[in-house]
């Protein structure tokens, strides 16, 4: 399987700061918000990662992770010149991919679960067609909204109902047989030009090969689209990490508890940085 990210968009919610930089390098308590959906990725197994960014950002995001041999993965780069929606990344993947398996996650999303690494290697190892991660909300309407029928089938998908049908959204993670590319191809774009990932979901739904998987309730989502839950995000990494003592997010440690890298090579990489950061109990 191989993993694409997705930082591009304007971050017009995020505006003024999203006018000089790209929102997904924005910080999330102490990391750059790219490093949370990068070590998903990295927990789900995944080596081989696409970077999607604008072309005038994509030299920072080069600059911030390189080619990710110092993580034991390998990380490619893609520019999209303007925003042609999430779909749209299949079919500017499609060499990077080619016979794999994809997942798919949005560059804002952050994740966290006791049992991340088991849920998506068990999801990997069991895909048939498209597989989706649910969460509840307390606002439906901000999200696509999944509908499961007695015995948990996904039957639906509605994108910002104005009535909805369930709490249950659909977060920004994606996991798709390779068929999706061709079925990207195959999509109308919406009137605004642009390939929607719902679209896309819904073709899947439509035949019976699409599972939504709920996260569970230990679990935690953040679409860190506006300064609101750009600031809870940081606030739950923050009080995690002070609670646990151990980093969440970080992508030399996610490399090392993978065994992508070995103990020296982790010490390398943590020498300059200040670990006791995170066993540190919050200034009232």
């Amino acid at each position: 399987m191989r993993g694409i990210i997705l930082a591009g968009g304007t971050g017009t919610r995020l505006r003024p700061v999203t006018n000089v930089v790209s929102k997904q390098l924005l910080p999330v308590y102490d990391k750059p918000m790219i490093h949370y959906p990068l070590s998903v990725l990295m927990t789900a197994g995944i080596r081989d990662i696409l970077l999607i960014s604008t072309p005038h950002h994509l030299d920072a995001y080069t600059t911030l992770l390189g080619d990710g041999t110092d993580l034991g993965i390998h990380l490619h780069y893609r520019a999209q010149d303007h925003p042609r929606g999430l779909a749209h990344a299949l079919i500017l993947g499609r060499d990077f991919i080619g016979d794999d398996q994809i997942a798919l996650i949005l560059g804002d999303n952050i994740f966290h679960t006791p049992h991340l690494a088991d849920l998506l290697q068990h999801e990997r190892r069991r895909l048939n067609g498209c597989t989706l991660f649910g969460y509840p909300v307390p606002d439906p309407h901000r999200y696509g909204i999944a509908t499961l029928d007695a015995r948990g089938h996904l039957t639906r998908i509605d994108e910002k109902p104005a009535h909805p049908t369930s709490n249950l959204a659909v977060t920004g993670l994606y996991l798709y047989d390779n068929e999706a590319v061709a079925m990207a191809h195959d999509l109308t774009p919406s009137p605004r030009g642009e390939l929607e990932i719902t679209d896309l979901n819904r073709a899947f739904t439509a035949t019976g090969r699409a599972r939504l998987v709920p996260l569970g309730p230990d679990a935690t989502w953040f679409d860190t689209g506006t300064h609101d839950s750009l600031l809870h995000a940081a606030a739950f990494v923050r009080d995690h990490q002070h609670r646990h003592g151990h980093p969440l997010g970080d992508i030399q440690h996610t490399a090392h508890r993978m065994g992508y890298i070995d103990d020296t090579q982790l010490a390398e990489l943590t020498r300059t940085t200040p670990t006791d950061r995170h066993l540190t109990a919050p200034h009232p």
